[in-house]
């Protein structure tokens, strides 16, 4: 629940997911991003993110301020990390402690720490409705560094897990998704599940930061709670989009900051 008085300005985070580059080939323009976005979640290695890669984009985003956090993912290079997989939970823990040590490793030497976790493409999915899938990325996240921050679905059965480990939780919007009447996002594939108006995509934004509401695919408002928002950067005009969001925001009064101290 927000407590802020009611005459204290609106706040809200920017998130996107960056360094998902591999080798010579590069996903999107993370140096662009890191100048619009207020955390960044880098991938680490089982969907993209090569060493290389890593530091680069940890550096960047230290340079910039940027919070900086763990992109975790199944292990899915060919499939980007978007392919939902049956990983016993003894494997999946240690996969996302492995994701994180190297993560961590990563900042150190570039003077940064990372702050937050937030899982990637079917891992986020799969965690947001199954417990056991919840559990273990929990537990893992725990073990590393109980004081991280799980970042997810408002809702969610990932939060509630990462709430038993006793982790810190926070929640997330997606900028360019539709939502539906019950507050859940509109399935990729179906109609008004992505979004591709810069303007009328920031100016849902705008209303989410300030009025705690976005409109759902069948006209009616909905509440979403949500620390953050994510912008995503990988597809054609995304940038763009990403920079009108932000400039909308702020020409408002609306406060970027991380939603979690570095």
């Amino acid at each position: 629940m927000d407590r802020r008085p009611a005459d204290t300005p609106a706040r809200i985070d920017l998130n996107s997911d960056l360094g998902e580059g591999l080798g010579p080939w590069r996903l999107g323009d993370d140096e662009r991003l890191l100048d619009v976005v207020t955390s960044a979640n880098v991938a680490c290695g089982f969907h993209a993110g090569d060493p290389a890669t890593m530091h680069r984009t940890v550096r960047a985003a230290v340079e910039r301020g940027v919070t900086l956090g763990a992109h975790v993912a199944y292990r899915d290079l060919v499939g980007f990390g978007r392919r939902r997989m049956d990983v016993p939970s003894e494997e999946l823990r240690a996969d996302v402690v492995y994701q994180l040590g190297a993560l961590q490793a990563v900042a150190a030497a570039e003077g940064g720490r990372v702050a937050y976790v937030k899982p990637h493409g079917a891992l986020y999915n799969t965690a947001a409705v199954d417990p056991r899938v919840a559990a273990d990325v929990a537990a893992a996240v725990a073990a590393v560094d109980p004081s991280l921050v799980l970042l997810g679905l408002p809702g969610s059965v990932a939060l509630d897990a990462a709430a038993d480990a006793g982790l810190p939780v926070a929640t997330e919007a997606f900028a360019d998704r539709g939502y539906t009447p019950e507050g859940r996002l509109v399935p990729r594939g179906e109609p008004g599940a992505v979004l591709h108006d810069p303007e009328e995509v920031a100016h849902r934004m705008l209303r989410l930061a300030t009025d705690g509401v976005v409109e759902a695919v069948d006209g009616t408002v909905v509440r979403v709670r949500a620390d953050s928002v994510c912008v995503h950067g990988d597809t054609p005009g995304a940038v763009r989009m990403a920079v009108r969001v932000r400039a909308v925001l702020t020409s408002a009064g609306v406060d970027l900051r991380p939603f979690v101290d570095a």
